[in-house]
């Protein structure tokens, strides 16, 4: 296996100078800016370095039991750059967003934000009002609630869940109810909306499978890639990857590169049976992983065949199943998509691409839509650096206009 870093003006031009030594094959690991040092940096453009890393033929063609043989646990550490930096950057984050005095600051910055914006509505010359708001008028308090729907309308929450969420505290509240007080309420009502995030629920012992189920497209096989690195990496698990998605080439041959890797077994199946068979092959190993393939929900054959690989291992083996899906799907799009697994089995989410649009609301939407818990988000294509678990405080300041 080799792993190198290059350095560019832009990431393209890293990626092409990785490209030119190695080939076509290379996948990028990491993707990170590096600031130019000493008295003439101010003078120095940045560069970007990359991360790639490549197998080498022998090991791109060995024989499928030969990798399964391998022993991650006795492998020495992986070597993703960055990695164990990262979790530990992550760790002090989350810490940072649970903390009282974080989450007082962001409420006096928003309570700031919007009493600004009120004072403003409430300036307006007498000329710009409307003849509702002269024949109608309203409290202050009033107009801060229709300010918070109207961010979170903006937010792309449903008109349906913002005007319950509106509806509750407008119930408990009075015409004198301090801003301050208001805002911390549908702050606090929106994180228990949301609920406890809920990753993967380990065993005392013996083998858990865990199937990554979701539409083409979205990022199942990196997410499954940022995952098992945490667990290989930072837990120290025995984890061997499975891909049942036999119609996209690609995405199999990516996965086989993960684990190449990753030093973790690497197997291809093509039916329930052979699910069993692995599970009994990896007797010892703490998780299997399996990437399923992508399906239109319209689909009633590729459905029934979901099902049938899901369930394979009822009653052989725990198990949990991972929703994944974008956060740049089209909401109507996401309630056909949810619709169409609940018929196949009970699931988590994990919602990707966080980093392609600025409105979370999807994440509230299909939370209260399907009741499922919210477990992992990812926000970019490092692994195993853009990946998070879910954060309910840090989701809800976003989708009340905090930053």
């Amino acid at each position: 296996m080799i792993i190198k870093k290059f350095q560019g003006k832009t990431e393209l031009d890293a990626v092409e100078a990785a490209k030119k030594e190695l080939g076509n094959n290379v996948v990028i690991m990491n993707v990170r800016k590096v600031k130019k040092k000493g008295i003439l940096r101010f003078f120095l453009r940045d560069t970007v370095e990359v991360t790639v890393a490549l197998e080498e033929e022998n090991e791109r063609y060995a024989p499928a039991r030969t990798e399964e043989k391998k022993d991650p646990a006795a492998a020495p550490g992986i070597v993703f750059p960055a990695a164990r930096e990262g979790y530990a950057n992550r760790g002090q984050i989350a810490e940072d967003l649970s903390d009282e005095r974080r989450d007082n600051a962001f409420l006096e910055e928003k309570l700031n934000n919007l009493h600004s914006l009120l004072e403003q509505q409430l300036q307006k010359p007498e000329e710009e009002r409307t003849e509702e708001e002269e024949e109608s008028p309203v409290s202050e308090l009033e107009k801060f609630m229709k300010l918070l729907y109207n961010t979170m309308l903006d937010n792309e929450v449903s008109e349906k869940y913002a005007n319950q969420i509106i509806d509750e505290i407008e119930k408990n509240a009075k015409p004198n109810t301090p801003f301050d007080y208001a805002l911390t309420n549908i702050y606090q009502k929106m994180i228990l909306k949301f609920g406890k995030q809920e990753g993967i629920v380990p065993l005392e012992k013996g083998t858990k499978v865990i199937f990554f189920i979701g539409p083409t497209g979205v990022g199942k096989t990196t997410t499954i890639a940022k995952i098992a690195s945490r667990y290989i990496v930072d837990e120290k698990k025995k984890v061997a990857l499975v891909t049942s998605d036999t119609y996209r080439i690609a995405a199999a041959e990516q996965l086989r590169t993960y684990a190449g890797i990753l030093e973790v077994p690497f197997r291809i199946v093509y039916s329930p049976e052979e699910i069993r068979e692995s599970l009994r092959d990896f007797i010892g190993f703490d998780y299997i992983f399996v990437d399923t393939s992508g399906h239109s929900y319209q689909n009633e054959e590729q459905k029934a065949a979901m099902k049938d690989i899901v369930h394979s291992v009822d009653g052989e083996a725990e198990k949990e199943v991972f929703l994944v899906l974008s956060a740049t799907t089209k909401y109507r799009d996401l309630l056909k998509i949810v619709d169409a697994y609940t018929e196949v089995t009970g699931y988590k989410l994990i919602f990707t691409k966080l980093d392609e649009t600025s409105a979370y609301g999807n994440l509230l939407n299909i939370k209260l839509y399907t009741g499922a818990a919210l477990s992992y988000v990812t926000c970019g294509q490092n692994v195993p650096d853009d990946l998070e678990d879910f954060n309910p405080q840090k989701t809800v300041k976003q989708l009340l206009g905090g930053k």
